[in-house]
């Protein structure tokens, strides 16, 4: 792990669309998103929390940033004091992702997607980036289209989820749609969705409860909507 690197204010704070053209190093990199996206680097009150290192005392970097992710290291400082270097991986975009649980005649259609960082296919609900000039539910519902070729009926808010808050920093916003068929698969080769299947809510959470499905997101949207009254029978006991 790199040291601290102290680091002299090189860049004014710019407008984003001026700094994110700009060459940096990884540190100024790191400084400009702070100065241009100053939620990422904020601290909830109280005690006991992980907090930010703050400029000029040292400087975090940004290690990758591309259209989708943008990963950081931070300076930060623990709850006993001690300095470390912790990294997060954020989108890029400031739109949230979106999971969306399709519902079909009384069944869950869930889709066979490999998945780069597990080295694995995955049973698991549709999953989309966040996307500018749209909002959520729109947005869950061009999932639907893009990626089964269906319309929803019917779009539900399930809230949201942290799939993995110890470095993944962003929420992703859950949904259940109602369809009345299901179209063509996505031909992209981006997509990595193998096939679909349509089942039994009950089997869906067995798979969950045995290990079939292993997916963070799918789990949670299954509970979820089985609390909301959307599986057979209504909500479980």
């Amino acid at each position: 792990m790199s040291p601290a690197v102290p680091l002299p204010r090189s860049l004014p704070s710019l407008p984003a669309e001026v700094g994110d053209l700009m060459d940096h190093t990884p540190e100024s990199a790191y400084a400009h998103l702070r100065d241009t996206r100053p939620a990422w680097f904020s601290s909830p009150p109280g005690e006991g929390s992980i907090g930010i290192t703050r400029w000029p005392m040292t400087e975090g970097q940004v290690l990758h940033r591309d259209a989708e992710r943008v990963v950081l290291e931070d300076p930060v400082v623990l709850p006993d004091g001690q300095h470390a270097r912790r990294l997060r991986l954020l989108a890029a975009r400031p739109e949230p992702p979106v999971a969306v649980l399709p519902l079909l005649d009384g069944q869950v259609v869930l889709v066979d997607r490999f998945r780069h960082a597990a080295r694995t296919w995955q049973w698991e609900v549709l999953r989309g980036a966040g996307v500018e000039g749209i909002s959520d539910d729109q947005n869950a519902a061009g999932q639907l289209k893009h990626h089964l070729g269906a319309t929803a009926s019917e779009m539900i808010g399930l809230g949201r989820v942290d799939p993995d808050p110890e470095i993944v920093a962003d929420a992703v916003m859950l949904y259940a749609a109602r369809i009345d068929a299901v179209g063509g698969l996505a031909q992209d080769a981006d997509a990595g969705i193998r096939g679909v299947r349509a089942l039994a809510f009950a089997e869906a959470e067995e798979m969950a409860l045995t290990g079939r499905i292993t997916d963070a997101v799918t789990i949670a949207l299954l509970f979820r909507a089985r609390r909301a009254g959307l599986g057979e029978g209504g909500p479980a006991a």
